[in-house]
């Protein structure tokens, strides 16, 4: 997932560079929000992981 994050910022700066606003800011919008889920998902499996050693 964080995969799909970078990907989508690489995609916004590429539009951004070439002057395509609209799509810059919808594909930074959507890698924001790929990297919310992924880091939330990061921070539960961790907490899980250390829940079930125990």
């Amino acid at each position: 997932m964080l995969h799909y994050a970078v990907v989508f910022f690489i995609i916004a700066l590429v539009a951004a560079l070439f002057g395509f606003g609209g799509i810059a800011a919808s594909a930074v919008g959507i890698g924001k929000i790929l990297f919310i889920v992924f880091a939330v998902l990061a921070i539960a499996s961790f907490l899980f992981g250390l829940i079930r050693k125990r």
